[in-house]
């Protein structure tokens, strides 16, 4: 994924969805809402905290709410794109620019502003405290002792960030791959998710 250092370089690059994206970013900036970039996209924020983000992806363009599972949704526009994964976060997919109502969008990110300064958030559950590696990455920490006493120094946390990664990956050659990618990571001293945060 491409990175921008801001909106204009992300909408700039956006050749399919650009006069959509344009015009949600206008509903966007009309609010009380502060623009950043996070995870390469545009990102609205009250206090630091994240409201609803601004995408596009080869079929459609959107919002994410990431607090949807709150907002009300009288007009059923809202999905949940990663049934089973994400809890709280829905999002809102458009086709075309004329399927933007702007009054309607402006209705649901004032409800999703509220929301969040009424503090209505859904936690990531609390990982369990024991951490079971993936024999791969057991067996590659092993190996090398600088590694694995690097591995050791991350929190429990980002220990289990480095296991889902490997445990993921459904074929042995894409475990080999992930693994030979984190292997720097892990002896720099950065999580898999560090970057993004």
């Amino acid at each position: 994924m491409k990175k921008f250092n801001n909106t204009d370089e992300f909408l700039a690059a956006q050749t399919e969805w650009q006069d959509g994206l344009k015009q949600l970013r206008s509903l966007l900036v009309a609010t009380e809402l502060e623009e950043t970039i996070k995870w390469g996209i545009p990102v609205y924020t009250i206090k630091n905290k994240n409201v609803v983000g601004l995408s596009a992806f080869k079929d459609y363009f959107g919002l994410w709410f990431y607090q949807g599972t709150f907002l009300e949704d009288p007009a059923q526009v809202l999905i949940n794109a990663q049934e089973g994964k994400t809890k709280a976060m829905r999002q809102w997919r458009f086709s075309n620019e004329e399927d933007i109502d702007p009054a309607l969008v402006t209705a649901y990110l004032e409800e999703a502003i509220q929301n969040q300064k009424d503090g209505k958030v859904i936690r990531p559950a609390k990982p369990k405290s024991e951490l079971v590696l993936p024999e791969e990455l057991e067996q590659f920490l092993v190996e090398n002792d600088k590694l694995n006493a690097a591995f050791q120094e991350f929190t429990i946390g980002k220990r289990r960030e480095f296991s889902e990664y490997i445990r993921e990956a459904k074929r042995a050659a894409t475990k080999v791959q992930r693994l030979e990618k984190i292997r720097p990571m892990i002896l720099a001293g950065e999580g898999l998710n560090d970057r993004y945060k």
